[in-house]
């Protein structure tokens, strides 16, 4: 009998990469490409993605474990991304304008010019993402400043996951993980903001249905089943955005904290309110986790235990879980997640003087 698993298409800003995961949270295979920016024509310090690159490192990733992928059973798709990026495309899916990437410094202007439209203050209590040059909003904002034309010709606004989906299923969607990183999504409502989207001049016709994580968005159809090597017809789960399932597939509990250390370093935690409550020890995941040494200065400075996952593939992990809750095999993400045993090592905070000065 096969083994089933999830397929995890991670599209990272450094790498891309393919990884199946039982329903045990094991990792069956795994192949990884380097991923790039490009810079852009017009602008040699602007930078953007070729989606087409993009797609084909996939396609490469899942070649490269072809053997092992036909020994399972491919339950399910979900691709999750970093956060903000994206794009306007047309009714058939196809790009307006080239993906503005994160790095690309053209919308630092209008971050700063943000008060004209809306108080940086309120959008920060309406959207929770504080301001950051490269949000979406920014983006949208500055195409609509400088090729007003576009916005009136595009049938959608996709974030990057929604552009890989789409070339999977043919889908318009928006994941809402992906939605939350925007500095447009109404937190509290859980859909786009009246209130941001009319004062920045942003059409709400823009932004596809949104879809949960671990909602069924579509099927891999004839194109991108040939492309990527794959049989027709695999549910596509939505995931999203990469550190969102970096928490969930870290095992953290509510009121823990936890430390994302990749390309960014990025702290949240998963609370039924905001504050009031005291850090006992932090979880540290992503790459940076394996510095043993950086992990011990951290329990210096912080004063509290850092634990550390042994396998730090939580993004996959987490996606993987969606996945596994999507494709029906369990009743909650949290009911796939119970099925893991985390291992975890413990950095506790060492306050001898000459440790310190060995460190």
């Amino acid at each position: 009998m096969k083994q089933e698993v999830i397929l995890v298409l991670d599209c990272g800003a450094t790498n891309v990469r393919a990884i199946a995961v039982n329903r045990q949270g094991k990792i069956v295979a795994r192949a990884s490409t380097p991923n790039a920016s490009d810079i852009a024509m017009e602008n040699n310090t602007w930078h953007q993605w070729s989606l087409d690159a993009i797609l084909q490192r996939f396609a490469d990733c899942c070649r490269q474990i072809n053997s092992e992928l036909t020994e399972c059973h491919i339950r399910g798709i979900a691709v999750t991304t970093f956060g903000v990026d994206g794009a306007l495309v047309d009714k058939q899916g196809n790009l307006l304008y080239p993906i503005i990437s994160w790095k690309c410094p053209r919308t630092a202007a209008v971050m700063d010019n943000i008060e004209q439209l809306i108080s940086a203050q309120r959008l920060q209590a309406i959207s929770g993402v504080g301001a950051f040059s490269f949000n979406t909003l920014y983006k949208l904002v500055w195409l609509k400043e400088n090729h007003p034309q576009l916005l009136e010709r595009a049938h959608a606004w996709f974030f990057i996951s929604s552009l890989i989906n789409h070339r999977l299923t043919g889908e318009f969607t928006t994941d809402i993980t992906m939605a939350g990183t925007s500095q447009m999504l109404d937190i509290q409502q859980r859909d786009f903001s009246p209130q941001i989207l009319q004062a920045t001049g942003i059409p709400r016709r823009l932004f596809p249905r949104l879809v949960e994580a671990g909602e069924q968005i579509g099927t891999l159809q004839n194109s991108a089943a040939a492309m990527l090597g794959l049989p027709v017809g695999i549910p596509v789960i939505s995931a999203g955005h990469d550190t969102q399932f970096a928490l969930f597939g870290a095992g953290a509990d509510q009121n823990e904290p936890v430390l994302s250390s990749g390309t960014w370093e990025i702290l949240m935690v998963r609370s039924a309110q905001i504050g009031h409550f005291k850090a006992s020890e932090l979880l540290l995941v992503g790459g940076g986790s394996r510095n043993t040494l950086w992990n011990q200065i951290k329990a210096n400075m912080l004063d509290i235990p850092v634990k550390v996952l042994d396998d730090a593939e939580t993004t996959v992990a987490g996606a993987a879980l969606f996945g596994w809750y999507g494709v029906g095999e369990f009743n909650s993400p949290e009911e796939a997640r119970a099925q893991i045993h985390y291992q975890y090592r413990y950095f506790y905070p060492q306050t001898e003087p000459e440790f310190i000065e060995e460190v």
